[in-house]
Order: C-alpha cells, then structure tokens, then sequence
C-alpha cells in the first residue's frame, strides 16, 4: 500500500517574492498546510502563531539559532569545543519556540569543525550534546533531527553521510531523534539515493528536497524525482517533505511539479 506524498514550504526558501510574513498566507493560497524555516528567533513566538493561525497552517520544524556569518559556529554549535554552554542555551531555546509553535520537530544543526580541532574530538563533543539535547527534549513531544550536508557547500560539517547520522540517531536513541535526509546534499556527496533512503527508512523522521547542482525545484537538476517519490510513497513513509530550493524562477510558477505529483 502506497501513502500519499505530504509536501511544506520552507520559508526561507520560497514565497521569497514577499517579506517573511507575508509568506505565510502565500503559501496557503499555493495550496500548502504547513511549513517549516530555520530562525524564528527575531520573531516573538506569540507573532509567529498567530501568522500560523491566520493561514491555517502548521508548523513542522525549526532549527537551533547558529552564529553569525564568518563564526565559527555559523553552521551550528554542537561540534565546536568552547562552545557548550552557547548550544545548551540554543538547544533550551529552540525547545521553547519549538513547543510554542506546536512543532514536532527542531533540528539541532550539527556545525563545522574548527581547523585546531581534531575530528574524533569534535565528533565526541557532538555525540554527548545530543545526548544532552535529547533529555532537554523528553516529554515535551518534539524530536530532535539530525542532517549531514554536503561538503562541497558546508566544507568540514560534522556529519557527512547519512549513516553516519543514522548511527548517532541509534546511540542516542530512536525516541528523542531522528535523521532529517535531504535528498539535495544526499545527491551531491553520496548518490545512490533510493537504496540509501531504503537502508535509513527506520531513522528517518523528516525529509527535505532541492534539484542539484543549483538547488531549483525538483525536474530542473540531475535527481530523477518520479523515481525517488515513487521509492517514498511505496515505503510507507507518511512524513512531511520539505521543499527547501531556491525557485528557478517565482515560486508560484516553480509549483508545476508539485502539482503533476498530486494530480
């Protein structure tokens, strides 16, 4: 039995077109029920749902606040020594946006390991945040999600395959965490992407796609989508996908294939 494929809008990729709030009800008026977006922290959880409110729209994920640009944790705290009780207070904070806005999951962004910093150190560290991270996280009903990206945009990221989280998703426990595979970082450094989705089917909660090499919408790159929703729908999947691409052109017009999808 197949399951019908779920899609929702990242907003810091799509409805771009419009200021950030205005894109929630741009993309209710596309025809989506829920989005995710990574920083809702300038924002006032209260404003946020009331925006989620107004469009009918849920929200399915956030991730932890990161550094600036140039930081060395600007792609996330967890691997970085020095930095514990800076992914601690993220982690205690993305918990509290996460649960005001009644979303399930919060990605914890894994980060870069710093040049003076042996890998087997960084990933130790990374591991024993999790852990820490997945007991700030029992009880309140949302997961944490684990994502590896690719090396050629985030050089040096802490997980690089998509066993490799999975393997950690395993340690800390199935319960607390999950593995968040994004086809579009999966393609660039792994390939084979079916029969790895196939063998992390357990660990995975959540999935993101993007068409490499230029991260457009799926049918403008080199990832033969009818075959990868084909694998999702046949393997039970019931989860939500998120569309995190860059619209070739306006969002709307960049839609089509999610239509043919659904039709």
């Amino acid at each position: 039995m197949t399951t019908p494929l779920r899609f929702d809008a990242n907003l810091k990729w799509l409805f771009t077109e419009h200021p950030f709030e205005e894109r929630f009800d741009a993309a209710a008026r596309a025809g989506f029920h829920a989005v995710e977006y990574p920083a809702p922290y300038e924002y006032a959880p209260g404003r946020l749902v009331e925006l989620l409110a107004q469009a009918g729209l849920t929200q399915i994920l956030i991730n932890t606040p990161m550094g600036p640009a140039g930081s060395p944790t600007r792609q996330g705290l967890a691997c970085v020594p020095g930095a514990e009780h800076a992914f601690r207070d993220g982690v205690l904070r993305g918990l509290e946006y996460a649960t005001a806005l009644e979303a399930p999951f919060l990605h914890v962004v894994g980060g870069i390991i710093p040049d003076d910093v042996q890998r087997d150190r960084a990933f130790a560290l990374y591991v024993a945040n999790i852990a820490w991270a997945a007991e700030q996280a029992r009880g309140t009903g949302i997961r944490l999600l684990l994502e590896p990206q690719n090396k050629r945009d985030a050089p040096g990221f802490i997980l690089e395959t998509q066993a490799q989280a999975a393997a950690v998703v395993d340690t800390v426990g199935r319960d607390q965490t999950g593995l968040l595979m994004d086809f579009y970082h999966a393609q660039i450094d792994e390939g084979d992407l079916i029969p790895t989705f196939l063998a992390h089917r357990e660990q995975i909660a959540h999935l993101q796609i993007a068409d490499p090499p230029s991260r457009h919408e799926p049918g403008t790159g080199e990832i033969a989508f009818d075959r990868i929703f084909t694998a999702i729908r046949d393997s039970g999947y019931d989860g939500w996908i998120g569309c995190e691409y860059q619209p070739l052109t306006d969002t709307a017009t960049g839609l089509g294939w999610m239509k043919e999808i659904s039709a």
